[in-house]
């Protein structure tokens, strides 16, 4: 179902403290996705939902964790470490 995908992503993204008002309303959208079955209907909800979701996307905490530049600083770190 859509809801679940949209809440592991909030969950992903971090956004519950930082936005939690589109959270929301991010998961309200996604439920009633689901839950329309009127494809014209779906076809609005996709649009606001996807809206939604770019502003969390946004406003999502960064990671580094992960991150490339993070892993050259590591082996760097680790070179000058060793030598």
């Amino acid at each position: 179902m859509v809801a679940e995908e949209i809440q592991a992503e909030i969950d992903q993204l971090g956004v519950m403290a930082v936005a939690p008002g589109q959270a929301e309303l991010a998961l309200a959208l996604a439920r009633t996705f689901d839950e329309t079955e009127a494809p014209t209907s779906r076809a609005v909800v996709a649009r606001e939902l996807g809206v939604v979701m770019k502003t969390l996307r946004a406003l999502a905490p960064v990671r580094s964790e992960g991150d490339a530049l993070d892993e050259i600083q590591a082996r760097r770190e680790k070179r000058r470490h060793s030598a």
